[in-house]
């Protein structure tokens, strides 16, 4: 498997510092509002990137933080005129409604910054004692001047990065790039006690403290989007090197920026959506194979439109899972034909070219060519009278595949035993040539919002709902 890393800004073989083992990282949501579609693409991304590492037999332990203090949960608290507290756990359940509906698991590891000040605080102080940081009034900044290799994720010089990134201005620091570790209490604000007096963390020092703690010095695996490239992930590198003195990440992957209606998405344009909103428009489902539609590490633009054509794609997926389960319902046990064994032989190769696109940096476009080459063969040569043994092949390696990626996860509601009989009456009012009754049902039936189709292989049924 090959993955591309953005310190060396090139694919290289996936290697982990334990045979078969897997340590990584990504960041989490700071947790003061729903997160928006830009924050979703991560976290869909690299759930898929842990479910094929999986897949292909690596143990994976994933850690993804949440930021439950930070200025804009100061600021939302006193908005509600509530605590700080109560805005963050209020914000995590909502994280984990929206990511359950994205289909993104649960990581081993969700650790708050709130519940490790004591790991935080350590890491600062090994930081202190090797010389790599100075203190204003309670104020503690990490001095960049003294970790030599700063700027090395993100390949610029200091000049062009003081340029262009966010970077604190603040008449205190020694120099723009330097960074705050620790932050003396404002009146107001929640703080913890530590050696350089009351306060709270810095944003960045909390993942490297977390991850240090969960994975251990070095990882295998940090990801997150391109926008953390710099300053934050950056800074992590400084932090955990200094304190470690040894490698803090040995393949670093970002994904790539997303566009609305081909314009940068920006609260100003109003064009800034949040999971939730959309959730009220379309399946959750349908985001999380948009997302995947794309190479991870290639912008791509969202609009109404695309999700549309998703939707589509998405539906194909679930008729084809739909009629392979309706044509073993009523599969006879009988062997195979010659062409259903060279069908049955052929069916693997849609695998090899899944596990070929996957191993090439996760791509997922490619990824999902194949199985929707594959849903086309098995429509076109599986058919009512095909063997069972032929029929349960394609079924099974059909949701292995899509299982990598975490589609098709949604149960379908059964039918109500009225329902089931309106449909037996319309069958036998059908053999019988009653076209009045037969129409009569199905509409019925549609005005329940069920539709009936009629195929080949049997009458199949969906909800418009």
């Amino acid at each position: 498997m090959k993955l591309y890393n953005t310190m060396t800004r090139k694919k290289e073989d996936f290697v982990p510092l334990v045979p078969g083992e897997v340590k990584m990282y990504s960041c989490g949501p700071t947790v003061y509002n729903y997160f928006h579609v830009g924050n979703a693409r991560p976290f869909i991304v690299f759930d898929t990137l842990r479910r094929y590492l999986q897949y292909r037999g690596y143990k994976v332990t994933f850690a993804q933080n949440f930021t439950d203090v930070d200025d804009k949960i100061i600021n939302r608290a006193r908005q509600e005129n509530t605590n700080e507290s109560a805005v963050s756990e209020k914000y995590i359940q909502e994280y984990f409604r929206d990511a359950d509906g994205l289909n993104v698991r649960r990581a081993d590891y969700h650790p708050k910054v709130t519940e490790h000040m004591e790991e935080i605080i350590c890491t600062i102080r090994k930081l202190e004692e090797r010389g790599l940081t100075y203190n204003v009034d309670g104020d503690v900044y990490y001095d960049t001047s003294k970790f030599v290799e700063y700027g090395k994720l993100s390949k610029q010089n200091l000049e062009e990065l003081e340029a262009g990134a966010r970077v604190d201005i603040n008449e205190v620091k020694k120099n723009p790039f330097d960074f705050a570790l620790w932050k003396k209490q404002k009146p107001g604000e929640p703080a913890w006690e530590s050696p350089w007096g009351l306060g709270r963390p810095g944003w960045h020092i909390e993942c490297s403290a977390m991850s240090m703690k969960y994975l251990g010095e070095t990882i295998d695996i940090h990801s997150g989007g391109q926008d953390l490239i710099f300053p934050h992930h950056e800074n992590e590198i400084a932090q955990s090197e200094g304190a470690s003195g040894k490698p803090f990440a040995r393949y670093w992957l970002h994904n790539g920026f997303i566009n609305i209606n081909n314009e940068k998405m920006s609260k100003s344009l109003g064009n800034f959506f949040t999971v939730r909103e959309i959730s009220e428009k379309y399946d959750l489902e349908v985001v999380r194979l948009f997302m995947l539609s794309a190479h991870y590490r290639s912008p791509i633009n969202f609009s109404a439109e695309l999700l549309d054509q998703t939707k589509n794609a998405l539906d194909r997926l679930y008729n084809a899972k739909a009629n392979l389960e309706y044509l073993l319902g009523q599969a006879q046990e009988k062997p195979a034909t010659t062409e259903e064994q060279a069908l049955k032989s052929a069916l693997p190769g849609y695998k090899e070219k899944f596990i070929e696109a996957m191993d090439d940096d996760l791509n997922t476009a490619d990824g999902l060519a194949a199985i929707f080459d594959l849903v086309r063969d098995v429509n076109s040569r599986v058919k009512a009278e095909s063997s069972k043994e032929v029929m349960q092949f394609a079924y099974d390696l059909f949701m292995e595949l899509t299982g990598v990626l975490g589609l098709l996860y949604k149960k379908e509601e059964g039918l109500d035993a009225g329902i089931e009989r309106l449909i037996a009456e319309r069958q036998k009012a059908r053999k019988e040539k009653n076209w009045a009754l037969s129409d009569k049902i199905r509409d019925d039936l549609k005005a329940q919002g069920i539709i009936l189709e009629d195929t080949p292989q049997g009458v199949k049924w969906k909800r418009t709902n």
